[in-house]
């Protein structure tokens, strides 16, 4: 081999030798393109929402005082009646004897005590001429007394009947609408059993039932919306007015009672309505999309980005966060971000602190909805 050839192939080695060098070099590190949301505290507002029915706030059982055969029923299922309308009425003849019977025995009682009351007057006369004694006298006084308590016995037990003779007549105790109604013309009825039931629908409530986890929610509401489904562009505001003690054995739910403040007058009951339950916050908080949350060991954390406002590049920082509370597809942050500051909201665990980033075109901060 000549002088020449050796001097190209070690040239050539060496170019070898340089590009392997070169392909081994590491590469820079690509600047990540993230998005971002500006941080803008503000008062937020969450809604529960439930499913509810409406009902009368005051809904009676009635039943007719007296027992006996029903006769007549002058009302159907949805009847509108008045305050002492006639709803049905029961066989008045027992009623009647025994009303006779007591009519008797006060013409009874009447006629003894006049006779008592007579001889009384007359006694005392004979009293005062010395002509009985003072034991004689009392002996006609006593049985005076006897006579007098015996009329006012006969006296009530007649008002007693007559009352029984009025109980078989069962009348409404105020305007309202009958929704049930439980025994048919023929039907033998006990005294206080139920007949019908009968709702007043001048103050409306809805019925709706809340799972034991969302009991506090329902306590530390702000306001209370309430709207139809035969009406949803219309709300109403209603208010709390009973929590059951106790769960629904079966649903292991809690049956809540929210009255309407002011129900319109096609708030009709049996209406299937959606009860929302309003919490805002007491100060300004800021709303960012989950996945701006970032775990920083066991306390959250979200990554900010500093650089230029508009274009350019920049660099991110881990900085935790207090959390206040967790609503539909967002956080609220309680501490821990100013106002203006910039949230990576995507992409999160992929950076590290100090990491060049660029900026892609801002979205809007994430705003509280319906729970």
């Amino acid at each position: 081999m000549t002088r020449t050839s050796l001097s190209i192939a070690a040239i050539a080695g060496s170019l070898l030798v340089l590009a392997g060098c070169e392909r081994a070099a590491p590469a820079p590190e690509p600047i990540r393109p993230v998005r971002v949301t500006t941080v803008a505290p503000q008062v937020h507002e969450s809604r529960s929402s439930y499913t509810g029915e409406v009902r009368a706030r005051y809904e009676t059982n009635l039943a007719f005082r007296v027992g006996g055969k029903i006769v007549a029923r002058y009302v159907e299922i949805g009847s509108e009646v008045k305050k002492g309308a006639a709803l049905a009425r029961l066989d008045p003849e027992d009623t009647r004897l025994a009303t006779q019977n007591a009519r008797a025995q006060l013409s009874a009682a009447q006629a003894n005590f006049n006779q008592a009351q007579t001889e009384l007057s007359r006694y005392r006369k004979l009293f005062d001429s010395r002509v009985i004694s003072q034991a004689e006298l009392d002996r006609r006084q006593n049985t005076y007394n006897t006579a007098e308590a015996q009329l006012d016995s006969a006296r009530s037990q007649l008002r007693s009947a007559q009352n029984q003779m009025d109980y078989t007549e069962l009348h409404a105790d105020a305007d309202g609408v009958v929704t049930a109604i439980g025994v048919e013309t023929g039907q033998v009825v006990s005294a206080g059993q139920t007949v019908m039931k009968l709702a007043r629908p001048e103050e409306k409530e809805v019925v709706f039932n809340v799972a034991e986890n969302r009991l506090d929610e329902l306590r530390s509401a702000t306001a209370i919306a309430i709207s139809l489904w035969a009406q949803p562009d219309k709300e109403y505001t209603g208010v709390v007015r009973e929590i059951a003690p106790g769960a629904d054995p079966a649903t292991r739910t809690y049956a809540v009672k929210v009255s309407v403040q002011n129900a319109p007058a096609g708030m009709r009951l049996g209406m299937t309505s959606t009860v929302s339950i309003v919490r805002r916050s007491e100060a300004s908080m800021v709303a960012l999309p989950l996945s701006a949350l970032y775990q920083q060991g066991a306390e959250p954390a979200v990554w900010i980005y500093t650089g230029p406002v508009e274009g350019g590049e920049g660099k991110v920082e881990l900085r935790p966060v207090k959390i206040a509370a967790f609503i539909e597809r967002a956080v609220l942050i309680a501490d821990g971000l100013k106002d203006g500051e910039k949230v990576v909201t995507a992409g999160v665990h992929k950076l590290i602190p100090g990491q060049a980033v660029r900026l892609l075109p801002e979205v809007q901060s994430a705003s509280a909805g319906k729970k």
